[in-house]
């Protein structure tokens, strides 16, 4: 009769050199000490995610539960990742290096190893956009498919479909009838569309493996690809990540989430850590579902919620609490302040945008009397449109501000091509506009552009003009002399672009109308309707985005006399976010002026969060769904949880000059603002 007899290891009593009971919350303590197995950390906004994640890294290897070379650290930067590893050193433990790193830079060091495997040389080429880009243009001549007069989408737009199909693991035919339809509305047929996509996305695929090059997409779904279909490294990888962390976990898209699914399959000591209220960016591709099912897809999980905030005041909290309660789709908690108390958060209403921007300047100015920095002082807002007003006001009043929302809002090509059609109409001399429009066309490169405004200028000056000062005027009774002039410069234009220069000359002879050419507004309307805004669709992946700022960029303009006074203004603007850029480095004190988007990891004493007006906060669009509305939700809730110490609402009356007809209009308060009780914030009443 034999008998199993099980031999357990020998392990020497361990002598922890951190005291993480000190250290820690008891929230954070929880986390950090977690048992094996998956586990889903809930870190609430300031409430120390970081500290829990470089803590749990601590212990892992204190504990000896891992060797430094067993342990997955998985971020969104290669800054968050390195900054966890330098506060692990700091807390006095001498470990070899952990793997840890954004996605991509994991899955590019995995790949240059075994390259080979997936029919790739270990010196591959990682694509940057522009590379990319010109690789699917040869790719479009490879296939032979006809671009010319077809709105046939232009390489960025591509990239970005194939970019999305990647990272979603959705077909190309399902993203474009899902995310750009809009392409197929022009297109002559919808299928055929779906087909010459797909066609070329296979022929881009085949030409970056016959140049050894791979894109920065391909750095996970060939990473993932090599998992799946080689059993020994897929069985060496689970061996190797005895621990798996990842931080941001709400922010992963499918593929993200499949390869830490797959990396955990053996061992399934995988922690997640990140805030479900805080996921806001479902337009790139992340996918709420996966914080949100992390208890489904493993059974027995265990769900750690660190509830302790230690950024902001209790009455900031409550609002914050109140802001997100009305979303069905999460796990429930309650920010508990570690924080004195401190002044309630104001509800500002504001009789317009205009008195909305009067009132940030002077409250921000106060606030720095008071002996709060501008530099911690932040204007939060949904989108880019929504705080022009706001700095005219601060150019105005000579407030120094800096604006930390990506590129620059006037410097957007968008802007810069809607805006050309304004000045090339005001100035026919503009050299510049005039070739940013014609290289708008098909064929017309710089050397074309200049060869037309050559043309354009010899037929100036042949006569029918006058100078005044430095401004050409016509000195005939021409109802549309800058088209005609244009019109008679059309055998210098190629045969490629004939039939677009014919709009072009309409669309100039339109803004010319005595009508139109008085207002900037219907001249950025027209512009819109003439046909750029099917250029918009088929040149732009994020088309709905830039349009909806051109026709807010339009709105705007109705309250501007002329349209030479708004390009002023405009050039006034431009050259002040111009100058931020060339100082970004001094240390002069600015008010930050920001998207909750890019805000999002940020904090500061005082924030003003602006324009929560339906249609504004939350937009139009994310209104038509439960889903956009609870992301708009989170990212109101964002934008609460920036602030530390003082909080002000604002949202204006009135819009003055908005619409169709340039009339003014009422404005509905946000929505959220309804959920919020009124005893949590204290109204302001300016006068």
């Amino acid at each position: 009769m034999s008998r199993e007899y099980v031999l357990k290891p020998y392990h020497p009593e361990i002598k922890l050199q951190i005291d993480y009971p000190r250290e820690l919350n008891p929230q954070q303590l929880a986390a950090v000490t977690a048992p094996p197995g998956p586990a889903l950390v809930i870190a609430g906004a300031g409430s120390g995610k970081t500290r829990t994640l470089t803590y749990r890294v601590a212990y892992l290897l204190e504990s000896r539960r891992a060797e430094a070379s067993q342990i997955l650290l998985l971020t969104f930067t290669n800054k968050a990742a390195g900054e966890m590893i330098r506060r692990v050193k700091e807390l006095g433990l001498d470990f070899p290096p952990i793997w840890g790193g954004t996605f991509h830079s994991i899955g590019a060091r995995i790949l240059r190893t075994h390259a080979d495997v997936i029919g790739y040389q270990r010196d591959f080429t990682i694509l940057d956009r522009d590379d990319a880009k010109d690789l699917i243009k040869a790719c479009i001549a490879e296939v032979k498919i006809e671009t010319k007069d077809t709105h046939f989408p232009k390489p960025d737009v591509l990239n970005e479909v194939f970019s999305f199909a990647a990272n979603t693991h959705q077909p190309i035919e399902q993203i474009m009838d899902e995310k750009y339809f809009y392409l197929l509305e022009k297109y002559e047929g919808e299928n055929e569309l779906e087909e010459d996509v797909s066609r070329l996305f296979q022929c881009y695929i085949a030409r970056k493996r016959s140049t050894n090059a791979m894109d920065f997409d391909d750095l996970l779904t060939l990473w993932l690809k090599l998992m799946q279909d080689n059993a020994e490294l897929r069985d060496y990888y689970q061996e190797k990540f005895k621990y798996i962390l990842v931080d941001e976990y709400q922010d992963t898209n499918k593929l993200q989430s499949d390869l830490i699914d797959l990396l955990a399959a053996k061992h399934h000591n995988v922690t997640v850590v990140g805030d479900d209220a805080q996921s806001i960016y479902a337009w790139r591709g992340a996918n709420f579902a996966n914080i949100l099912e992390f208890p489904k897809r493993y059974p027995g999980a265990k769900v750690f919620k660190i509830e302790t905030n230690y950024r902001s005041t209790p009455e900031i909290l409550a609002v914050a609490n109140a802001a997100i309660a009305a979303n069905v789709n999460q796990f429930a908690k309650e920010l508990a302040p570690a924080r004195k108390p401190g002044v309630k958060p104001a509800l500002v209403a504001c009789q317009d945008a205009g008195q909305q921007a009067a009132f940030i300047a002077q409250r921000a100015l106060e606030l720095r009397d008071e002996g709060v920095s501008l530099n911690n002082v932040a204007v939060l807002y949904r989108s880019h449109f929504h705080a022009l007003e706001l700095q005219l006001e601060l150019t105005r009043q000579q407030i120094p501000f800096s604006i930390t929302s990506g590129i620059r809002f006037f410097e957007q090509a968008h802007i810069k091509d809607a805006t050309a059609f304004l000045k090339f109409v005001a100035n026919p001399r503009d050299e510049i506009s005039f070739k940013r429009l014609v290289m708008l066309l098909p064929g017309i490169g710089a050397k074309g552009g200049d060869k037309l405004f050559q043309s354009f200028t010899a037929k100036m000056a042949d006569g029918g003009w006058r100078i005044e000062g430095n401004i050409q005027h016509p000195t005939s009774n021409t109802q549309h002399p800058i088209a005609a002039k244009l019109q008679s410069c059309t055998k210098s234009v190629p045969k490629k672009a004939a039939v677009a220069w014919s709009q072009f000359v309409a669309t100039i002879s339109q803004l010319e109308d005595a009508t139109v050419r008085k207002s900037a507004a219907k001249m950025l309307r027209l512009v819109m309707d003439a046909g750029y805004d099917d250029y918009l669709k088929e040149t732009f992946d994020n088309y709905e985005r830039r349009l909806e700022e051109l026709q807010q960029l339009a709105e705007f303009a109705f309250q501007f006399g002329s349209v030479e006074e708004f390009l002023t203004q405009l050039a006034l603007l431009t050259n002040v976010e111009a100058e931020d850029d060339s100082a970004a480095k001094d240390d002069a004190e600015k008010l930050k002026l920001s998207t909750i988007h890019q805000a999002k990891g940020l904090e500061f004493d005082a924030v003003f969060v602006i324009m929560l007006c339906d249609g504004m906060f939350p937009s139009t669009r994310s209104m038509e769904s439960n889903e956009g509305e609870e992301e708009e939700r989170r990212l109101f809730y964002v934008a609460i949880t920036r602030a530390k110490s003082e909080l002000y609402i604002t949202y204006p009356l009135i819009r003055a000059g908005y619409g169709s007809t340039g009339m003014d209009s009422m404005q509905q308060p946000s929505r959220f603002l309804a959920e919020i009780p009124k005893d949590l914030l204290n109204e302001w009443n300016l006068r």
